[in-house]
């Protein structure tokens, strides 16, 4: 039997921070709470450098926040979002 071995992205120097905020038990934050599980320890072994910082709260609809060099954010919500569009999301802003 053959394993395959996903690549996670390797970010740019240049993302500082990634936070993602999700709800321990909301619908909406299904799919954030399957991405910490499946993708967030791939994502962490590939970039050591770059804290990567999940919040949890209690209602809270799922964002993910990006910091960038000069204090630069950007952000997206990620509401009903499957763990593998929130995979895409974390790799287009860490490009």
């Amino acid at each position: 039997m053959r394993v395959s071995i996903t690549k996670c992205a390797k970010f740019i120097p240049r993302l500082k921070e990634i936070r993602l905020h999700l709800c321990q038990t909301g619908e909406s934050s299904k799919g954030a709470r399957e991405f910490v599980q499946k993708h967030y320890p791939k994502l962490k072994r590939e970039n050591p450098e770059t804290p990567f910082l999940i919040r949890e709260c209690t209602g809270v609809q799922p964002r993910l926040w990006a910091r960038y060099e000069l204090g630069k954010e950007s952000s997206m919500p990620l509401t009903n979002l499957t763990s593998e569009d929130i995979l895409k999301q974390v790799e287009a802003v860490g490009k």
